[in-house]
């Protein structure tokens, strides 16, 4: 039986679930043999992580690194197998600096989960602490 196919709601569900930090939510959005590429890494492509055991710890630890991360201002897109999110990614770095930069994800879709997650985030230095609002 095939699901129905990824939508701007499926997308906006998954945002949600990167917000709450829930990890469970986010793998039942991924095919089995999903891929995720991450913003910075030593490859062309960032960092490539492929299939649910390797994604699910990379996506951990986004909120390991920083752990009140949160993805906001979303706006999603679908056009048939291919999805475009925009986000502002904010949250603390170790070190109590504020991140604030503008992103992307492009997604693959599959059989109507999430096969491709594709990272682009702006370069920008994080803020001091005491400037954050």
């Amino acid at each position: 039986m095939a699901l129905p196919p990824v939508t701007v709601q499926t997308l906006e569900a998954f945002s949600d679930a990167w917000n709450r930090h829930d990890l469970d939510a986010l793998m039942s959005f991924m095919t089995d043999d999903c891929v995720f590429e991450t913003a910075a890494g030593p490859e062309a492509c960032g960092t490539r992580h492929v299939g649910l055991a390797a994604v699910r710890q990379a996506f951990a630890m986004a909120w390991h690194t920083v752990p009140d991360a949160q993805w906001r201002n979303g706006v999603h897109h679908v056009m048939g197998n291919f999805g475009v999110s925009e986000w502002t990614f904010t949250g603390t770095a170790a070190d109590g600096s504020g991140i604030e930069v503008n992103g992307v994800d492009l997604f693959t879709f599959r059989d109507g989960k999430i096969a491709v997650k594709n990272v682009f985030r702006k370069a920008r230095p994080n803020l001091p602490a005491a400037v954050r609002g």
